[in-house]
């Protein structure tokens, strides 16, 4: 058994977390994000890392990397320049889409309609035609295909998408064009809808590659140069990139296909919620992923991330798998303002980032944030990152003083009233996943992570009345665990628009059956025994009529045993429980997938040396914070020294390298066996 290296790159920090499979012994690293070229910092966290481990990076096996760079380069309008072909009468596919404005009644007033990703000069129609059985109803022309081509050669595209009407059913006609586009455009790199997305809606179907299209030179530069400089420094093991769904894919395979690494970064952090939740014996779980720009929440199930069809970046919105992951811009080094118009307090979604960060870094920062008020309130010490990081407390006093000087109110009051904000604005995103998607949060406990989630866990719980609030082990690199413990996973998809009623059961599992062998033939490639994968299907549902469907999960013996009824009865069930009504409609099946999973990795966490619930020998030293309107004395203690059974009482901050704690006045925390910290009304 060798070592395996999770790497998650943030807005501020990059984390890394080392650990060797055979004993589960780990070694965590966090260090500044270097925006300009992420690599960068990746490349001295994996260094620091190893030498604190012992080992020379040659010994890492497996590289599993979470990471943004395919969600930066959708919000930041920085993809390649996209050519499209198309069938002939369907040029103007991307700016009819679907013919939705968001707002109100008068939202087409104020709405700036998006730029499509590919522009109507770059989009060229060919002749041929697929019927809707997928049949051929006119041939394509080579000698038409290759004028487009041409003229998208001309015009200096940098990537091509091939979306022909019908495709999903037959991509005889794509695959022409591919073919002939390897021959004049040699270096450009070419998506085909059909493998893409294989569903009907050609919208979608064609937003969505055009999308794969414009991230791919992006991602693929990226993935390239890191894996080139991970190889200069010795690490020749496998590089695995986190998808969306909260699998894994090979880099070469996330450089064909980077439309599904569009959530990569938060998808992380559930992953690593989720290894904590099983070992911790908590099975419904409501996340709280606070990093310095932005605070990302999902829900977990029964030990299920809840997951969704659509990925949404900005204002692009593309048909991915991706897990349900609500993000604010609430973070650490949110900004706090008063705007002159209305005098009113406001933080963020304006973020100081990494640099130049909050002025409490020391780092050439001048405006208040979200860490600063911490700062001032006595909530984060002095030093962070076990030391390595001192925090300048003058500089935070003063920028949160020229808050309080506009508000006209003391230093303390300023500070906790941005504190109170950033605690709402993550209590609304909170709400979006649990009580506005019909769930209950006081059925659900609060995990916080990230750098600053477990300095507001206790707050936000109260808020959700989730109670408890749970701190896990190693906070700060969460997300890097998540990345470092999930499983290897691909997924195959394809319309198929019956009617319940007129489909057997025979019919659908052979179809499936088609397709789990699909995905296994990619994990079988990627290096993963037969032995070792696992399969399930999705299967999307809807009333007949409707417009939108409903996924559901289940596995080939389920679908055996309880047949397609014991399937529309889950679909009625969860109808219900979503849109509190059914329908007496007849009942279609829309599409399927089938999803294969590598095996899941046995890591079980070391256990704590038991305690006598005295958490004495941990104590650092007394400390005085400002709690609940008045400052109150209250205890610093270490996190490493902390034994099973501990009780801390609040108000009191545990430190540990990679994020602090707190607990509050009327609050108690408790230490389970595994080192989580849990934390209930007094």
């Amino acid at each position: 058994m060798g070592y395996r290296l999770g790497v998650d790159v943030g807005g501020t920090f990059t984390d890394l977390l080392l650990f060797e499979e055979a004993t589960g012994a780990f070694w965590r690293h966090k260090t500044l994000s270097t925006p300009a070229d992420s690599s960068i910092g990746v490349l001295a966290g994996v260094e620091t890392v190893a030498a604190r481990a012992g080992i020379a990076p040659s010994a890492v096996e497996t590289v599993l990397h979470g990471t943004t760079v395919a969600t930066n380069a959708v919000l930041e309008g920085k993809g390649a320049r996209v050519g499209l072909i198309v069938t002939e009468g369907y040029r103007q596919i991307l700016q009819i889409a679907r013919s939705y404005v968001p707002g109100g009644l008068a939202g087409w007033i104020i709405w700036p309609k998006p730029e499509p990703l590919a522009a109507l000069e770059d989009t060229f129609e060919i002749k041929g035609r697929m019927d809707a059985r997928g049949c051929e109803l006119r041939p394509v022309d080579d000698a038409d295909i290759g004028a487009a081509l041409e003229r998208l050669k001309a015009r200096g595209v940098e990537a091509v998408t091939v979306s022909l009407i019908n495709a999903y059913l037959n991509g005889a006609h794509e695959l022409r064009v591919a073919a002939l586009a390897r021959e004049i455009l040699p270096d450009v790199p070419i998506s085909l809808s059909h493998l893409i997305l294989p569903e009907m809606q050609e919208y979608e179907r064609t937003l969505t590659t055009v999308a794969n299209a414009s991230m791919r030179p992006v991602v693929g530069h990226y993935v390239r140069n890191l894996r080139g400089k991970l190889r200069d420094c010795g690490m020749v093991g496998k590089l695995a990139l986190l998808r969306s769904d909260g699998g894994l894919m090979s880099s070469e395979k996330a450089e064909e296909h980077p439309v599904s690494l569009l959530m990569s970064g938060p998808a992380g952090g559930v992953a690593g919620a989720l290894w904590v939740a099983r070992n911790a014996g908590f099975r419904n779980i409501l996340t709280l992923d606070v990093g310095g720009t932005s605070t990302d929440v999902a829900l977990i199930e029964n030990l299920e991330p809840r997951r969704t069809r659509t990925t949404e970046v900005g204002h692009l919105s593309v048909r991915a798998s991706s897990l349900d992951v609500k993000t604010v811009g609430a973070g650490g080094g949110s900004i706090a303002y008063v705007p002159e118009l209305t005098g009113a307090l406001r933080v963020g979604p304006q973020s100081a980032g990494a640099v130049p960060g909050p002025v409490a870094y020391g780092m050439g920062g001048d405006q208040p944030t979200v860490t600063d008020a911490n700062v001032v309130l006595g909530y984060l010490p002095e030093s962070l990152l076990g030391g390595s990081f001192k925090l300048d407390r003058d500089g935070a006093t003063a920028a949160i003083q020229t808050i309080a000087d506009k508000l006209g109110i003391g230093l303390f009051e300023a500070a906790r009233g941005i504190i109170d904000i950033a605690n709402e604005n993550m209590f609304g995103a909170l709400r979006m996943i649990s009580v506005q998607q019909g769930y209950d949060p006081r059925h659900f406990a609060l995990m916080g992570f990230g750098g600053a989630g477990p300095l507001h866990v206790n707050a936000v719980a109260r808020l959700m009345g989730s109670w408890p609030a749970i701190s896990p082990v190693s906070p700060g690199v969460l997300c890097a665990l998540g990345d470092a413990t999930t499983r290897m996973r691909t997924e195959a998809a394809r319309s198929f628009s019956q009617l319940a009623r007129d489909t057997t059961e025979s019919e659908l599992i052979a179809l499936l059956g088609e397709m789990a062998d699909q995905t296994h033939a990619e994990l079988r490639a990627d290096g993963i025994a037969e032995a070792d994968i696992a399969s399930l299907f999705e299967i999307d549902l809807r009333y007949q009529g409707q417009a939108f469907e409903v996924p559901m999960t289940i596995d080939a013996k389920t679908l055996r045993r309880d047949g397609i009824a014991g399937l529309l009865a889950r679909f009625d069930a969860e109808h219900r429980r979503l849109f509190t009504f059914n329908m007496e409609s007849a009942h279609e099946i829309v599409n399927l997938r089938a999803v294969a999973m590598g095996p899941a990795l046995d890591l079980k966490p070391a256990g704590l040396p038991e305690g006598d619930s005295d958490p004495a020998g941990a104590k650092l030293r007394d400390h005085e914070l400002w709690i609940d309107g008045a400052i109150r004395p209250g205890t610093i203690y270490d996190r490493a020294r902390l034994r099973a059974g501990d009780t801390i009482p609040g108000p009191a901050i545990v430190v540990e390298m990679d994020a602090t704690t707190l607990v509050e006045a009327d609050c108690v925390a408790t230490v389970d066996a595994v080192g989580n910290i849990l934390i209930n009304p007094a």
